[in-house]
This record gives structure tokens, sequence and C-alpha cells, in this order.
């Protein structure tokens, strides 16, 4: 890690506290994204068997890791779950320096034993690397430093290395990492205001470096000459609301943790960090479209995490299918899954937009897609086996429910001419209503249904009423 004088005894506890409660909300605001949420209520206890801290990794770095899981785990279990995430940060390269990450003084049976000093520091390695340095790294004006000959301070973090792994010269910052965050503060925000952040620690305390970040972020969004004199924590509270409200930022300090002589760095490095996502600079870079660059490496992971996420909700449509239970509580379960995954089209939709030239879809790309279409069909089997399941005569009537949309699922290719690609449509439709007709006048139970009624709409609206009312009561 960086170099850091050591805080005398009486300051070291205090600075232990305020780092358990920031390292939380910061591994919380990730764990949010697994399915299902996640959440650390003691990092020291929660931490010990190794599946929180596989879960993060694999959020962050968008691989899948072995695990050891369930409510008989014992501590050999812990103990292998915990090398396991070991190893994998041994296997990552720094942006800065080149070489493998350094777990100094780290090792499984300390972590298994919750022993607060080497849980934190653990949890900073992580930050340091998945944050931090890849942030830093990725600043279009850092860049031009690459060719110094200067080697990252004692940090031991590193670069992300999600397969396949990003080639590209690493960064050899002066003061690593630390200086960056720094360096892109004081060029970008605090100078041009006047004030002197010299530090992460008490160059802090009076709230107004944070403001004077989000205004170089959003010009428009704070008054500095109406925080000027305002008291510490009035100016920490208020910074920390509109950052998360406007920004999106996790308010991962409390006021009162920096509104001391000597606010903790690691803590306040951790929570800078996230305005680098909202560079103005950064994000012109991403819409440069380098193959090589962060942007790239971000839509990998996104892509990645999404993929494992309709992986997730595969499984658990499949273990939901096997639960014992009626047919209304089985409509309810699968009905819950569905809107899941309809929340999730627009951004699959997005993924999915190729990037490259001639119109294919990466690797990463391809698998989201096979994905979505897995869970998507194995929903709609489960769905038609449901709606058949209702009682005489709505499972005929779902059934052909089902037969008459999957003549609108059809694809249609695309002629040159577009009086052959209008012939098709028509001639689907023509299909889908002629299979309505004759299925509503094939049910004896529904006669005054025929006519110019809209058969798809009513055939929809009957289903999901007898859902509603319960499989039981609808028959």
């Amino acid at each position: 890690m960086y170099e850091q004088q050591q805080p005398l005894p009486h300051l070291q506890h205090e600075q232990e506290a305020v780092q358990k409660r920031t390292f939380t909300k910061w591994i919380n605001s990730h764990l949010a994204k697994h399915v299902p949420p996640l959440e650390v209520k003691d990092l020291f206890d929660d931490i010990k068997d190794g599946v929180m801290l596989l879960a993060l990794l694999e959020i962050l770095s968008g691989q899948k890791l072995p695990c050891e899981q369930g409510k008989k785990l014992k501590r050999i279990h812990w103990v292998a779950n915990i090398g396991t995430a070991l190893k994998f940060l041994e296997g990552r390269k720094s942006a800065y320096r080149g070489s493998p990450i350094r777990l100094v003084n780290i090792n499984s049976t300390d972590i298994v034993d919750g022993r607060p000093s080497i849980v934190l520091g653990l949890v900073w390695t992580i930050i340091l690397y998945f944050q931090i340095e890849e942030l830093t790294s990725s600043l279009p004006e850092l860049q031009a430093f690459s060719s110094s000959s200067s080697s990252l301070d004692s940090s031991t973090s590193s670069t992300d290395t999600t397969s396949p792994p990003v080639k590209r010269r690493p960064l050899a910052l002066p003061g690593g990492a630390r200086k960056a965050l720094l360096r892109w503060v004081q060029q970008t925000a605090t100078k041009c205001l006047g004030l002197d952040v010299k530090d992460f620690g008490p160059s802090w305390r009076t709230g107004l470096a944070f403001f004077a970040v989000i205004n170089a972020l959003r010009p428009n969004l704070v008054d500095m000459e109406r925080v000027w004199r305002r008291p510490n924590r009035e100016n920490l509270q208020e910074a920390f609301l509109l950052a998360e409200t406007e920004l999106g930022i996790p308010q991962l300090l409390d006021p009162e943790d920096v509104d001391v002589d000597k606010p903790d760095e690691k803590s306040v490095m951790t929570y800078v960090a996230q305005f680098l996502k909202h560079h103005p600079d950064r994000k012109q870079s991403d819409l440069g479209g380098k193959p090589e660059e962060a942007v790239t490496r971000e839509q990998r992971k996104s892509q990645r995490e999404l993929k494992m996420w309709l992986d997730q909700l595969e499984k658990e449509a499949v273990h939901a299918q096997e639960t014992q239970g009626s047919l209304a509580q089985q409509y309810q379960l699968f009905k819950s899954l569905q809107v899941q995954l309809e929340m999730k089209r627009k951004q699959v939709e997005g993924a999915l937009q190729s990037t490259q030239r001639d119109g294919m879809l990466t690797v990463d790309q391809a698998l989201v897609k096979q994905a979505w279409e897995r869970v998507s069909n194995r929903l709609l089997d489960w769905h038609l086996r449901l709606d058949r399941s209702l009682p005489a005569p709505l499972g005929t009537v779902g059934e052909w429910l089902h037969e008459a949309e999957g003549a609108l699922r059809q694809e249609i290719t695309v002629q040159q001419a577009h009086d052959i690609t209008a012939s098709t449509v028509h001639r689907a439709l023509e299909q889908h209503k002629v299979i309505c007709r004759l299925q509503l006048n094939e049910v004896p139970s529904f006669p005054a249904l025929s006519g110019e009624y809209d058969p798809i709409c009513l055939f929809k609206g009957l289903l999901h009423f007898c859902w509603s009312l319960g499989a039981d009561r609808a028959s």
C-alpha cells in the first residue's frame, strides 16, 4: 500500500472503525448488483466464510469463481474460499507496475479469524486495484506520464485482466495511484477556486473540496459563494447528499468521520475515486471508441455481469419450476421472474448494439444474447405449461394463444423490395387472425366472443383475470 505514517495507538482504533464503515458501504454498493442482492452487516464476521468476498470479486471482475456454499460450511471450507479469492487477486497485474499484485502479510487463516487489520488491508487492496488504480490509469491527461520510469510506491493493487486480457503498457506515475488521484483533484477542481488540497486528510475537513469536485463535474449545481463560510458538518452533509442525488455516488462517508483533525485517508480516497467515473474527459475518451481503453474494458465487464445475472435468473427459474405449490402460487413465481427479465430488456438491447464495423457481435455480446434467449425460452415454455394446466376450456385457450403469438414472433427477413416485405408481414398477420378466429369458434363456452373483438386481447385479458383470481377459484 502507499506510504503513510502509522497512526498513534489511540487513533488507530478510530481509523479502523471509520474504515470498517466506509469499506462496508463500498462493498454493499457492489453486492447490491448480485442476484439475489447480498449485504454485509458486520465486515469482520460476514467475510469469514469467503462467500461474500468471492461474490464481490465476481461482480468486480465479471469472472465466475468456484465457491463452497451452504449453511453447514466448516472452517476448512472457509479457508478454501478465502484461498480462492487470494489466489485470484495474486493473478492480477498492476496498471502502474505491470507486475502481479502483492498481498503482504495477508493469509487465509487471518481472514477466517476475522482479524480487523488484516481484513481491512485486504479490502483496501481490492478497492485500490478495482477502483482507484483502474479509474486513474484510464484518465486521458495521465497517459502522458506512462513513459516515466517511476514505479508505484508500496501499493498492493493491480489492473483488470478479465479474459481476454487487455494489452497495454503499464503506467509509471510518480507516487502511483494516490498521487494520480490527488493530481486529478487539483487540476480539475480545486486550483481554479484557490483551494489548497495537498492530501486526502485535513484538506477535506471543511467540505469545500468535495463541493469543488462536484462543481467541476456539474458547474451549475453548486453555489460556491454560499458554502464558503458555512460550518463543516453542514457542508459535508449537503455535499454527500448532492453527490448521491445528482451523480448517483453512494454516501460512503459520514460527516463526523471527516470533520476531525486527521480524517482517514483511505476512506476519503475510496469516496473521492467514485467521482472519476463522471470525469468529462474520460467520457469523451469513451466516445472515441478506442478498443483497448478503459471504456471497452468496462463494456466487457458490464456484459459479463449481465450474462451472470441472466444465468442466475435461469437457475432461479429451474428451481422455481421444481417448487411444490398450487397453480396460482406457481404462476406468481413465474410472474415475478418474468418481471425481472423484462426490466432488463432495455439494458440487454443496449449491450447487444454492435460497435464493430462489420456489425458482428463480440464474444461477450454473443454470450449475453445466448443467455437472454435461453432464459426467455425457458420462461415461455413454463408459461405455456401453466396455461395448459388451467381448467377447461381455459387450458385450450391458453395453448392456442401461445400458438398465435408464436406466429407473430417468427423472424421476417427484410427484403430489398419493400412490397415483398410488406406482403410477408401481411400474411403473418392474416395467419394470426385466422388462428385466433378458428380457436374462438371451436370453444363452445365463448360463442359470443367471435365478431369484431380483438381475439388476442380477449384471450390475454381472460387468462390474466383467471390467474388473478387464482387457478383454484377459476375452475
